[in-house]
């Protein structure tokens, strides 16, 4: 058995430290987003069950419970909605990852160095570290995303990042040699040194580049839902449970299919629209809207309407404030390439839109 040390640090030098010491020590790491509010850092610590917390006042003993030996991490999943839930990821599990995702970027540890700028309590943020100790390759660490910071870190030698697509509009992407786009929908005018990725804590981060599976990565398509199988899957929730089925296969949550070896991802499954009886995928809808120069921001949700069920609605934050779109123009854009019954009937403005700290869009708060 082994102690789980949940990290409540900046992201930095202290954090690699204690990061390596816990490993060193055979414990495994739970790192903790600084920036919650009182309730739910309670929230993520519960679902940890930590045996110790470091923070920047030192370390004490919590009345958590022990994990199992080989036991890397357990990083509470980043959902949209609901509370936080732990997921147990071995040093077989993080090891794997961390050669197959350098084996898809052609890493080269003598010459690459990694900046890790996204939220280390997420598995996006936390495996660009680990990845980077694991195969020996240098890492610039900062304490989240500061666009100048970013670029300063590249001219000075930074050649690989992972980012999310509202932080790399914020910077010249040019300045590295690659970047990891995940962690919401990738817009269809993504960089051209960019790899879209697809995966989730549950299996370690990114499984799925450019809709290609990674090494030893295996995805179906099981009545509409996306299945992954892999050597990066997690050993289990940290309250015991289990979703992988007896013969190794995890049902993602994911709509999507897999045609002549490449992987397409619709979105999630409690996300669809039925509308007039008809399936709409609000993703697809999205990247749509979002070519058009007087939508900034946009997120596709059904609201309820008698005559067609749900009416898929449009809330979009717009480039100028005081000139939102036309939703005539919208409509066509959509029909153009998808069915008519995909142009959203209906628009809302908004000033922002709610998301995580990685970018995604909280639905259920729109």
């Amino acid at each position: 058995m082994t102690g789980v040390v949940a990290l409540l640090l900046p992201g930095g030098p202290e954090f690699i430290a204690e990061l390596v010491r816990a490993w060193d020590n055979g414990d495994a790491v739970a790192p903790i987003d600084t920036r919650l509010p009182a309730a739910a850092l309670k929230a993520a610590i519960d679902a940890i069950e930590p045996t110790a917390i470091v923070d920047t006042q030192g370390r004490s003993s919590h009345s958590g419970r022990s994990t199992e030996e080989g036991d890397a991490l357990v990083v509470n999943t980043s959902g949209t909605s609901g509370e936080p839930r732990a997921v147990v990821l071995t040093h077989d599990a993080v090891a794997a990852s961390a050669a197959a995702t350098s084996a898809a970027l052609s890493v080269d540890s003598s010459s690459d160095n990694w900046l890790a700028c996204l939220p280390l309590a997420h598995v996006g943020g936390l495996s660009v570290v680990t990845r980077a100790l694991i195969t020996g390759t240098s890492l610039t660490v900062h304490d989240g995303f500061d666009a100048d910071a970013v670029e300063l870190a590249a001219r000075r030698g930074a050649t690989l990042v992972s980012l999310v697509a509202t932080a790399a509009r914020r910077i010249d992407t040019s300045l590295f040699r690659t970047i990891l786009l995940g962690g919401a929908a990738v817009p269809a005018d993504r960089p051209a040194n960019s790899v879209a990725t697809y995966g989730m804590t549950e299996t370690g981060g990114g499984v799925v580049y450019d809709g290609i599976p990674l090494r030893g990565v295996e995805v179906r398509e099981l009545d509409g839902e996306l299945h992954i199988r892999c050597p990066m899957l997690m050993r289990q929730y940290r309250d015991g449970a289990y979703p992988v089925t007896s013969d190794g296969w995890l049902p993602t949550g994911d709509g999507g299919r897999v045609v002549d070896g490449l992987v397409q991802v619709d979105g999630r499954l409690g996300d669809v629209i039925v509308t007039g009886g008809e399936k709409v995928w609000p993703a697809s809808v999205e990247r749509i809207l979002t070519t058009d120069r007087q939508v900034a921001e946009v997120a596709v949700v059904g609201r309820p309407d008698a005559e067609w069920g749900n009416v898929v609605t449009a809330v979009i934050v717009p480039t100028e404030a005081d000139q939102p779109p036309d939703i005539d123009r919208l409509r066509d854009l959509v029909k153009a390439q998808l069915p008519t019954w995909c142009a959203p009937r209906r628009i809302e403005i908004r000033d922002a839109l709610p998301r995580t700290s990685l970018g995604k869009v909280r639905r259920s708060s729109i």
